[in-house]
Parts: structure tokens; sequence; C-alpha cells
């Protein structure tokens, strides 16, 4: 979560942001569980880690999030080798962690398509470089409706949508389209 350089909430206290986003993740985390997974019960308590960074620059905060993306390619990259190799090579998980110990991203690329006929590149987004929730920017015009109860126009009330992307946000295409979410 990134909360702007401005933001008043909770005084900016950082344990106090911590403690209250770690809590709510968590809670509706169990509570939209069988939303997404119907038929699998949450079979333990989920229990997520949390710190919280203040960054001294809009620079400093592109470059972390830049990281933990490729950091998401990285560990999709070693995970998709590792799980071919067990599925399908029939190699234990410690046969499958020697094989690709001291590999390069070149490496694993390379076993993907020779080995397991698959061009990483082609593999979905969502997978390479996660998923970033952002909210939607707020249209500057403003929105009327008609109340069913009276015959006064009102004007709508805000209501921020989410959007879900799998896009590059290492590239600076990202930020110039989302150019408003570093806005103060």
């Amino acid at each position: 979560f990134v909360f702007k350089k401005n933001t008043k909430l909770f005084c900016r206290r950082a344990s106090k942001l911590m403690t209250n986003v770690v809590s709510l993740f968590t809670s509706t985390f169990v509570f939209t569980w069988s939303r997404y997974f119907s038929t699998q019960d949450l079979q333990y308590p989920p229990s997520f880690d949390a710190r919280t960074i203040c960054y001294p620059s809009d620079q400093n905060l592109k470059d972390y999030l830049s990281w933990r993306q490729a950091d998401c390619h990285i560990n999709n990259l070693y995970n998709t080798c590792f799980w071919k190799l067990v599925q399908e090579k029939s190699l234990s998980p410690a046969e499958s962690q020697a094989r690709l110990k001291g590999t390069l991203s070149s490496d694993k690329n390379e076993m993907l398509f020779t080995e397991f006929n698959i061009n990483y590149n082609n593999l979905p987004d969502i997978h390479k470089k996660g998923t970033i929730l952002i909210r939607q920017k707020k249209n500057e015009e403003s929105e009327t409706f008609t109340s069913i109860t009276s015959s006064s126009t009102q004007p709508k009330k805000y209501q921020p949508r989410i959007l879900t992307l799998n896009v590059d946000m290492i590239a600076n295409k990202f930020w110039t389209e989302y150019s408003y979410l570093l806005e103060r």
C-alpha cells in the first residue's frame, strides 16, 4: 500500500498505519475468501508480515516498486522452472533446487524453451509482473443524478474504482499514464 506524502491518516504515525493496514487486509482476506475460493475452505487463520517505509522522494518510491516487480518476475521464473522439473521430469524438490542453483535468468529461459517448449515471454503477465491495484483517477466533471424519492437533482458521491493491472511499472509508460498517483 502506498500513501501520499500529504496523508493525514493516523497523524502519519508509521506503526499505526502499519497495524491498521495489516489488520484490515487480514480480515478482508478472511471475509472474502469464499468469494474467490468457493470450493476450498480456509484451513488456517492467515497472518501477514507488514512494514512501513517512508521514502524521501517519488523516485525512491518508483525504484522500490520497480524492484518489487522485478523480484516478482525473478521468483516466478524460478518457480516455473522448479515445478516443471518436479512435475514433468519427476525430480525431487531437492534435485530441482540443485539443478537450478547458480543459474541465470537466461539459463532458466533456455531450460523452459528447450525442455518444456515454453516461451516464458508468452506466459500471462499476472505471473511475470504481479498485480497492481490502483484507485481510478477521480473524474473532474460533477456527475448528477435524480433522486427516486424527490425531484431534486443531487451530486453523486464519488466512489473510487479500484483498477487491477498486470502491467510493467518499471518503464516510464506506467508512470506517465498514471501520473496522478504521485500528485499531491
